[in-house]
């Protein structure tokens, strides 16, 4: 198991959700950590709770900061530049980066012909492109020093589609590929010290999946995540300190690639409509912290 105490950490959407849950988590182990995120206001926020109380005690968190550090970055990741600035700057105040935990995400449910394009598009720039400014910007140094691992959110709908989300899944399945693409080249390249993770989780009951949820059996198998922090802990535990692949979040999130090895494509469908995932989104009433 991978010790993360000294290392430089830099979280895409840290202001909220996934990112700042990690955020908590990587400071408990000793992490520096860069918070980016396009919400200046929130982005404070998080900061200074972060700085409160997202380690046992206030003297802990000024300890923690004065030995590694913990800094914010204001930044829109489907600006190009900016996230070059950005990443620039992270470096300047606390050294190379040796973790990129991509979070930041947006959703717009509903279905396809009902949305509005700019929305769809907006889903596409920050799930993937800014994905790829993130990751375009920093694992250049990685490969450099064969050193860093980089995780990407995906989604449990990154293994079957769902109605009410069909640009969202596929942003996600974009995710899941480019990881898994990004990780044979580094492979092939002989930088073998640069590890890639993707994480699915399944639907979070607060922020912006709230009311979403796999009905009947379909939610027994594959229940709600009850908060972020468990999504936090897979990352750090599972992802980071173990090097999985593919994390999935519960576990059972696995059963879908599982059943689409073992099925024919057709009985697939019939089963993954039985279990009612494709009304896992009638509830939704998300928002985007």
């Amino acid at each position: 198991m991978r010790t993360l105490t000294g290392k430089h950490a830099v979280i895409t959407g840290g202001a909220g959700g996934i990112g700042f849950a990690t955020a908590r988590a990587l400071l408990h182990e000793g992490c520096s950590v860069s918070l980016w995120d396009a919400d200046r206001n929130a982005l404070a926020r998080a900061a200074e709770t972060l700085r409160g109380t997202g380690l046992a005690s206030q003297e802990r968190v000024r300890s923690q900061e004065r030995a590694r550090g913990m800094h914010t970055v204001t930044v829109d990741i489907t600006d190009l530049h900016g996230v070059a600035e950005a990443r620039q700057e992270s470096e300047e105040r606390l050294g190379p980066v040796d973790i990129l935990v991509n979070s930041a995400g947006y959703v717009d449910g509903g279905r396809f012909e009902a949305k509005k394009l700019e929305e769809a598009h907006r889903e596409v720039d920050i799930n993937v492109n800014g994905l790829i400014n993130t990751t375009g910007a920093i694992l250049p140094q990685m490969l450099e020093r064969n050193r860093g691992h980089i995780v990407n959110i995906a989604s449990a709908a990154a293994t079957l589609g769902v109605a009410g989300l069909s640009v969202y899944a596929a942003t996600k399945w974009a995710v899941w590929g480019f990881t898994e693409s990004l990780r044979h080249e580094a492979w092939k390249g002989g930088t073998r010290g640069v590890r890639f993770s993707t994480v699915h989780p399944n639907f979070i009951a607060r922020g912006m999946f709230a009311g979403a949820g796999i009905p009947r059996l379909g939610g027994f198998l594959v229940p709600v995540l009850e908060g972020h922090g468990i999504v936090a802990h897979a990352i750090v535990e599972r992802a980071l300190k173990r090097g999985r692949h593919s994390v999935k979040v519960p576990r059972s999130v696995r059963l879908a690639v599982i059943l689409r090895a073992l099925l024919p494509d057709g009985l697939f469908q019939q089963v993954v409509r039985s279990l009612g995932i494709h009304r896992s989104m009638d509830g939704w009433v998300g928002h985007q912290r």
